[in-house]
């Protein structure tokens, strides 16, 4: 069977996934809180998870973009990219959502904002420029999968808890009570080791699966899986061999793009935010050599 051919029920098994990986991730930030402080402890972290998954929701996007020094183009600056950008929002029954830039010659790209409606995709000038019309197409139709199944916000919650649960742990060391760990001194250095450990590894295996989503879902949007399977490959070997300054100075940000920006990650594992290239492009070649998925109409018909 092909591996996106179950569809629906894969849908629901990522959903249920990712559902129960960030409830531990949540549980992991509240028992970081009760080791440092008690039950007082866990109330604080529950106040300092929701103030900083709020501030994050209203302004990660923009954070982000200007970080990358994206700016917006339009029908004007970018007609032919903003152009296929459209028809394959609507191709995908999604609003239009904001189109952006970033002077890099790495080729990649990715999507963020709090849902669909408040949604931007931002590509670097190295993809228009090395990509072909329909490899870009395959690689805009997978950020749009990630804004039609919400992983945008998904993953701006992870990685927000995951930096909380960091700085909590470092606060930990320095301000813990020794009474609240049933391991004292030693618990107290154990957590600041395994908590942020722990945390980026839930985050990494959420992304993982959200990326495998994001590609079945974009090849139907597209309506071809070879375009994303040979964009995949081009941008793999861009990002192996091309810096891209920003995401090396914010790691952190490294598992929004379609492929790793950064050139530590080339193996599928525990420590990689995205799996690897080839098995990507296996599934996304077997979708399209079975012919049996439903096929949205393609940017040139």
């Amino acid at each position: 069977m092909c591996p996106f051919h179950a569809g629906g029920k894969e849908t629901e098994m990522n959903i249920l996934r990712t559902g129960l990986l960030m409830a531990a991730m949540t549980a992991l930030f509240l028992g970081v809180g009760a080791l440092i402080g008690g039950p007082t402890g866990m109330v604080i972290a529950l106040a300092i998870a929701v103030a900083m998954n709020l501030f994050a929701y209203w302004n990660s996007d923009r954070l982000v973009l200007r970080m990358y020094g994206a700016r917006e183009v339009d029908e004007k600056s970018a007609p032919q990219f903003v152009g296929l950008v459209r028809q394959l929002a609507a191709n995908a029954g999604l609003p239009m959502p904001r189109v952006y830039l970033m002077e890099n010659d790495q080729p990649n790209a990715f999507a963020t904002g709090r849902n669909p409606q408040n949604a931007a995709v931002a590509a670097t000038t190295g993809l228009l420029q090395r990509l072909s019309a329909e490899e870009i197409a395959g690689v805009m139709a997978h950020e749009l999968a990630h804004i039609k199944n919400r992983d945008t916000l998904t993953m701006t919650i992870t990685a927000t808890l995951a930096g909380a649960i960091s700085m909590l742990a470092n606060f930990g060391l320095i301000f813990g009570n020794d009474r609240n760990n049933p391991m004292g001194a030693i618990g107290v250095i154990l957590m600041v080791i395994l908590a942020p450990l722990a945390a980026m590894l839930v985050q990494m295996a959420i992304s993982r699966s959200r990326e495998y989503e994001a590609d079945r879902v974009g090849a139907e949007i597209a309506g071809r899986p070879e375009w994303l399977a040979s964009a995949l490959e081009k941008i793999s070997a861009g990002a192996a061999r091309i810096d891209n300054g920003a995401a090396e100075r914010n790691p952190a940000t490294a598992h929004m793009f379609i492929i790793n920006p950064l050139h530590a990650h080339s193996v599928d594992s525990l420590f990689s935010t995205h799996p690897r290239t080839e098995n990507r492009v296996r599934r996304l070649l077997a979708m399209a050599g079975l012919g049996s998925t439903p096929r949205a109409r393609g940017p040139w018909g």
